[in-house]
This record gives C-alpha cells, structure tokens and sequence, in this order.
C-alpha cells in the first residue's frame, strides 16, 4: 500500500480561490473546506465600533484538508507556502499527518483507490 498523508491548511479566506486554483494545477483534487474561526498568538486583533474599541479574539479563517498519495507532500507544502505567504501575521498554519487507511463507503474500497 502506498503511503497516504493528510494535509490541513488554515489561512485567510481572501487566499483560498488562489490555493486552490494552485493545489489543482499540481494535481490535488480532493479537498473538503470548512469556514472557521481562531486565532494564534496574537490573540486576534482590535478594531473599532462607532469609536469604541472592540476586541477580536477569533478571526475568520480558511481550514483545506486533503489527503495526497500520487503528489509529492513536499509539492504541495510548497504550493501553499508560495501562494499563501504574505509576511504578516495570520498567513497560517500547515498540518501533516500519516494516514493509516481510507474506505469509501459506496464501493467498499480501500487504501489509495479510495481516494
């Protein structure tokens, strides 16, 4: 069985069309998105509501996961890093793990050709 890895990605909403359009160009095509909200060490930021301060201590976020076989993990690390660093605080994160195995329910397939 070939090695199957997991890739989270959280970053900015405003990246997300330009990600995805770079993870498809090498060839990832399965990905599930999820709209969420955090914050790293920052801890949000401040902003200001009719003059008044408002604290924000969860920001919106992007969160990709996808699970790669064929396309090299450190291709697609690369992509995001490229695509998504801006400099400043809040670019995101990347997660990588191993996965043990995956089965589609419909076909009852296993491991890569369930992907």
């Amino acid at each position: 069985m070939s090695k199957m890895t997991k890739i989270d990605i959280i970053t900015r909403p405003e990246k997300f069309e330009a990600l995805k359009q770079a993870l498809n160009e090498i060839g990832v095509t399965g990905m599930t998105v999820y709209q969420v909200l955090g914050c790293g060490i920052q801890k949000g930021k401040t902003e200001f509501y009719r003059g008044a301060p408002l604290e924000i201590n969860l920001l919106p976020k992007i969160k990709l996961e996808t699970v790669v076989c064929e396309v090299p993990v450190s291709e697609v690390i690369r992509v995001a890093k490229e695509v998504l660093y801006t400099g400043e605080i809040g670019d995101g994160k990347i997660f990588v793990y191993d996965v043990e195995n995956v089965i589609k329910i419909r076909t009852g397939e296993e491991g890569v050709r369930a992907l």
